[in-house]
C-alpha cells in the first residue's frame, strides 16, 4: 500500500503554498516530513484531506484517486488526520469524541477495544470531559479518535509539540506501534531527535516542494542536511 503525490499544487485564495510536491509514504513505514515554518507542511497535511483543494497534481492511495474527493469523503477512502491543536470536542466526554470518530467506520467494538488498549490510559478517563484532559491526554485522544476510522494512513501534525518528556514517550511508542501493525504514518515533526528515532525516511519541504527525500539511515543529529533544511 503506498500514498502517492505527484506534482500538488494548492494555496490560499491568490496565495500558492505548494508548488509541485511529490511526495510517497508506504504501509509500516514513518515517514516524517520537515523543514523551516511557512514552508507548506500543514498546507501539504490539509490538502491531502481536502480541506484545501488542489489546484493541480494528484493524490492516490493504492490506485485509487483521492484529489477532487470533498474532504468527508477522504477519511472513507483511509486517510485520517490529527491537526495541529488537537480540535477535539471539548465538551463532550472522552468515549463521545471516540464515537464521533468511529462514525465513519460504524464504531465496532474491536476497532474500540484496540484503540484503548494502544491507549489505556483513555480507558480510565472515558466519562471525563476532553476539555478536562491533561495536554498530553488530549493529544492521545486527538489520535485514538483518529485511528477509530481504522486508517491506512495517519497523518500526525507535530503531535509531541509542548508536551512533557513521559507524555512524548508514550505517544511515540504508540506510533511505532502502528507502524509495526501496517499503518502508514505520515508524522510533521521538528525535533531532530525524534526523527531519527521514530522515522523510516524523511522529506524535507522547502518553499512549497519536497527537496530532497532520504532514508534516515546513516543520518546524525549534527549531520549536514539538518543544518541545510532545518536550521539545525
Amino acid at each position: 500500500m503506498a500514498l502517492e503525490v505527484q506534482g500538488l499544487i494548492a494555496g490560499y485564495g491568490p496565495v500558492t503554498v505548494l508548488r509541485g510536491v511529490d511526495f510517497r509514504a508506504e504501509s509500516g513505514r514513518i515517514t516524517c516530513l520537515m523543514g523551516r515554518n511557512g514552508v507548506g507542511k500543514s498546507t501539504f497535511l490539509k490538502t491531502l484531506m481536502g480541506l484545501l483543494p488542489a489546484a493541480a497534481g494528484t493524490i492516490t492511495l493504492d490506485g485509487a484517486a483521492l484529489h477532487g474527493l470533498p474532504a468527508h469523503e477522504v477519511p472513507k477512502r483511509g486517510l485520517a488526520y490529527v491537526p495541529q491543536g488537537r480540535r477535539l470536542f471539548g465538551p463532550l466526554t472522552v468515549a463521545e469524541n471516540l464515537a464521533v470518530g468511529g462514525l465513519v467506520r460504524g464504531n465496532d467494538a474491536a476497532t474500540l477495544a484496540h484503540v484503548l488498549t494502544l491507549f489505556p490510559r483513555l480507558r480510565e478517563r472515558l466519562d471525563q470531559t476532553a476539555g478536562t484532559l491533561s495536554g498530553g491526554e488530549q493529544q492521545m485522544l486527538a489520535i485514538a479518535r483518529a485511528l477509530c476510522l481504522r486508517p491506512k494512513v495517519l497523518l500526525l501534525d507535530e503531535p509531541t509539540e509542548g508536551l512533557q518528556p513521559s507524555m512524548i514517550a508514550l505517544i511515540q511508542e504508540a506510533i511505532l506501534t502502528l507502524r509495526a501493525e501496517g499503518v502508514a504514518v505520515v508524522l510533521v515533526e521538528q525535533r531532530v531527535d525524534a526523527v531519527l528515532k521514530l522515522a523510516d525516511r524523511v522529506a524535507f519541504m522547502v518553499a512549497g516542494r519536497v527537496e530532497k527525500a532520504i532514508n534516515v539511515n546513516g543520518l546524525t543529529a549534527d549531520g549536514e542536511v539538518f543544518r541545510t533544511y532545518v536550521g539545525v
